[in-house]
């Protein structure tokens, strides 16, 4: 069933409009921790599936709140005839950071996809433990959070052939433990405007999430990331940039002033694509200069924050700036209470002071331990147009750089050497290897995976592959990293 065009975040509407929506992309699908898995769905149906079906009061609903669409847009979402999915077979085994799905097609459509897409590791959780430990999994799907997620469990308990566990759903306890949750924020930052909520990607399915911004209204809290789920319950939708968008464009700079000139709202300028203090609040804070009245924001991401926040702080001081300041990315009540210690120590004000939660809300409170976390999926933009585009990220954000170009996935048949390797598409198939994602499908499987060994484990590149990467280095880095 098509899904509504308002199923995705916030953010994927305002950089599509300040973006290329008709333009050829490509983004990759991957879990970066997490140990041997194994895939239980045909990817290329399942993603086909999720596709939205736009509606004019879709459309409506976006202009009222500030992301209206233009024409370019409406045109590329209704393309699906010109998707491409590559991906693993059904049954197959894949292994941490191994690109198993990549799609290409009009950038604002395979965009979109990224959250719906994300709750695909939750079947692929269940399934792998299925397959290793089937009383182990019944433990651990005793309770669930709600029918939509107790029916995706069961949905791939038949498709891995493992016989069904018993299920209970706790609605109201789930809904309990968020809303507590959320209250002890609240508490701390003294003011529930101060809040919003960003956690359709940490979710196993829209009724969960849904569950989750109705406890998030209660406790006060107005803002969300959801489109759809602002939309049912009321709430206002957010969201402006996110890491593709810098991506594109290739430079912080020049990302930061498409969105700033081609969108009348304000804007918040997302730091760490390249490196946060060289790169993201130069540009950031030189474009803010230009226009201090204008309401922009700041948003740090990943590595030391703390130290990111305390430069960005003086800096602005120094340059006479008061860029509204917005802290995300893994943060829970003890990191909240720490930076708004830090705001009263240097005397930022409150109300220029914004924090945003997703798994801490609604994954950290699930009965259970099968979380996006627990293996740290991504959905990253590799390709934009002709060009191979990678995120990079602070040196302390370790782990989190992307694979650029158009990915694909050999697996060692013969011989010795990494057991995957992240090769580019019309690539020659390296020696001892075979390409994963053109072979057929096959039994659900996890034998033979018991013994592998973390060095056995490991995934490499190709020459074609590490020379891309290397090129984007030196392209963003020329003094080095």
């Amino acid at each position: 069933m098509p899904q509504s065009l308002l199923a995705t975040d916030g953010y994927k509407f305002s950089m599509a409009e300040a973006g290329w929506p008709l333009r050829k992309e490509t983004f990759y699908y991957s879990h970066r921790k997490g140990g041997p898995q194994v895939m239980p769905l045909d990817l290329e149906a399942w993603v086909k599936a999720l596709l939205p079906d736009p509606q004019p009061e879709d459309y409506a609903f976006l202009a009222r709140h500030d992301y209206e669409m233009g024409v370019g847009f409406k045109a590329a979402i209704l393309r699906k005839a010109q998707l491409s999915v590559r991906a693993i077979p059904r049954g197959s085994l894949f292994l941490p950071r191994e690109p198993i799905l990549t799609i290409t097609g009009p950038s604002a459509l395979v965009s979109w996809l990224e959250p719906m897409l994300l709750q695909l590791n939750y079947r692929v959780q269940v399934a792998t433990q299925a397959l290793q430990d089937r009383e182990a999994l019944a433990r651990t799907l005793a309770t669930v959070t709600c029918e939509e997620e107790k029916r995706i469990a069961l949905e791939t308990l038949d498709q891995v052939g493992v016989r069904a566990v018993s299920i209970q759903v706790d609605t109201e306890g789930y809904v309990r433990r968020v809303r507590a949750q959320v209250k002890e924020l609240v508490d701390i930052v003294e003011d529930p405007s101060r809040i919003f909520e960003v956690g359709l990607r940490a979710a196993t399915c829209l009724e969960q999430h849904e569950l989750a911004l109705r406890a998030c209204q209660e406790a006060g809290v107005q803002r969300t990331s959801n489109v759809e789920g602002a939309r049912v319950l009321g709430m206002i939708p957010v969201g402006t940039m996110g890491h593709e968008h810098v991506q594109r464009y290739g430079s912080d700079d020049a990302a930061y002033r498409a969105m700033h000139e081609r969108r009348p709202q304000r804007s918040s300028y997302l730091l760490d694509t390249f490196d946060t203090l060289t790169s993201g609040i130069p540009a950031a804070f030189k474009l803010i200069s230009e226009d201090p009245q204008g309401g922009d924001s700041i948003r740090f991401d990943s590595g030391n924050k703390k130290l990111q926040y305390l430069y960005a702080v003086t800096r602005a001081r120094d340059l006479g700036i008061k860029p509204v300041i917005i802290l995300e990315d893994g943060l829970d009540a003890q990191a909240t209470r720490e930076f708004e210690e830090l705001r009263k120590q240097v005397g930022w004000e409150p109300t220029t002071q914004f924090y945003g939660y997703g798994g801490h809300i609604v994954a950290r409170t699930m009965p259970h331990a099968l979380t996006r976390d627990r293996v740290a999926a991504i959905y990253k933009l590799s390709c934009s147009g002709a060009t191979p585009v990678m995120k990079f990220g602070n040196e302390l954000a370790e782990g989190k750089q992307s694979v650029p170009g158009t990915p694909v996935l050999f697996r060692r048949r013969t011989g010795s050497g990494p057991l995957g390797l992240v090769g580019q598409a019309g690539e020659a198939t390296p020696q001892g290897y075979f390409p994963l994602m053109d072979s057929a499908p096959s039994a659900p499987s996890l034998v033979g995976t018991e013994g592998l060994t973390p060095e056995e484990q490991r995934i490499g590149y190709t020459a074609t592959t590490q020379a891309l990467v290397e090129s984007l280095t030196r392209r963003h880095f020329p003094q080095g990293r």
